[in-house]
């Protein structure tokens, strides 16, 4: 298979909500924006891309409608964790794992959005000798 893109698409109730939270705190833009379904598209990359569903709605196969996203994390890799995160502290985002830097070879934060999503963002750092041996074709 030959992707052509790729995305994930969170599917919620919340709807609006989702995606004006990726707005005001991701600097994301609707592309396309219905009350079921909003495709979000970075402003700074148009390579990122991000979308929301309604997961009641009939373009969900019928053993899966009505659930919500669960167990997924999404993360963001960005030049300047640092400032991300003091305008994510500032903004009242939960803060539920403080900026620090981790030996694997990232300095990241984790808040959520309203449906419980794991946000991970991340600026990567050189790793400690223990875990730079584990990285593949360096």
């Amino acid at each position: 298979m030959k992707a052509t893109s790729y995305y994930p698409v969170i599917m919620t109730e919340k709807v609006a909500e989702t995606a004006a939270f990726y707005e005001r705190h991701f600097r994301f833009r609707p592309l396309f924006s219905s009350d079921w379904y909003v495709h979000l598209q970075s402003a700074e990359d148009e390579t990122v891309n991000l979308a929301i569903l309604d997961g009641r709605h009939e373009t969900v196969p019928a053993p899966m409608r009505g659930r919500s996203v669960s167990g997924m994390i999404l993360n963001f890799e960005v030049e300047d964790v640092d400032g991300e995160y003091e305008r994510a502290r500032v903004s009242g985002l939960p803060i539920l794992l403080e900026l620090r830097d981790e030996a694997f070879g990232q300095r990241h934060f984790i808040t959520r959005d309203p449906n419980g999503v794991l946000i991970d963002v991340i600026k990567p750092i050189p790793p400690s000798a223990e875990f730079a041996q584990m990285y593949l074709g360096q």
